[in-house]
């Protein structure tokens, strides 16, 4: 098994693994509930909402997780997901998830993915956790046994219940920070010059003045109060 970072470097996978079960732990810990989408696939996703579900282990806990079928799981997440969830993506290189992963991000939840085949070095989640560069990864047992052992990993982190209080985050000037963030946009409020859109952090209206009439669904990247750029998919 092979895994990578949110940068698209290789990472150590027993380590990046480790990581992504302890944010997954610690969705948990605050509430969150895991969605599992497998495109193309959706029996993988069923079976891992199962393992989170059910308390196997004698002793662990039952993990709130819902399995997306094949419809659009994007029109599902905006309605049903919170800021605080996770998203966790069984798929291979090809399919398009890429536009999926991101908006989740956007709406505040922790985003996975887990794939096999192939692999761009654009990393479009939080966690990427490759099973194999080929196709036969998916049918030998190394995708099964992959999200095995990030559900095994994520009942350890709650054996270890210092592990679930996350790093407090710094703050950062909403004013001067040189960083944006991406927000989707829900409806115009003032087409031209201003706009309700969705973050992490819940709806709030942006100056539009720079990038013209928006509409619902577009990507903007948000910098002190204003969107500074459309974001193409």
């Amino acid at each position: 098994m092979t895994d990578a970072r949110r940068d698209g470097t290789p990472g150590d996978v027993t380590a990046c693994t480790a990581c992504a079960a302890l944010a997954l732990a610690r969705c948990f810990a605050q509430g969150g509930t895991l969605w599992c989408w497998a495109p193309g696939a959706s029996h993988h996703a069923q079976h891992v909402a199962v393992e989170f579900v059910h308390p196997v282990i004698v002793g662990t806990r039952a993990l709130p997780a819902v399995a997306l079928g094949d419809h659009d799981a994007t029109a599902a997440l905006r309605v049903d997901a919170r800021a605080g969830d996770a998203l966790l993506v069984i798929a291979d290189a090809h399919e398009p998830v890429a536009d999926t992963l991101r908006r989740a991000s956007v709406w505040g939840l922790l985003t996975l993915w887990m794939g096999w085949g192939h692999r761009s070095a654009d990393a479009a989640a939080d966690h990427v956790v490759w099973v194999g560069e080929g196709e036969s990864a998916r049918h030998d047992g190394r995708l099964v046994r992959g999200y095995h052992i990030l559900w095994e990993l994520t009942h350890v982190c709650f054996a270890h219940p210092g592990l679930l209080d996350a790093a407090a985050e710094p703050a950062v000037c909403t004013t001067c920070s040189d960083e944006g963030r991406l927000a989707e946009v829900i409806g115009a409020v003032d087409a031209g010059a201003t706009a309700a859109v969705r973050t992490a952090f819940g709806v709030e209206t942006v100056d539009t003045t720079l990038v013209g009439p928006v509409q619902p669904g577009d990507l903007v990247l948000v910098h002190a109060g204003s969107a500074i750029t459309l974001v193409e998919p």
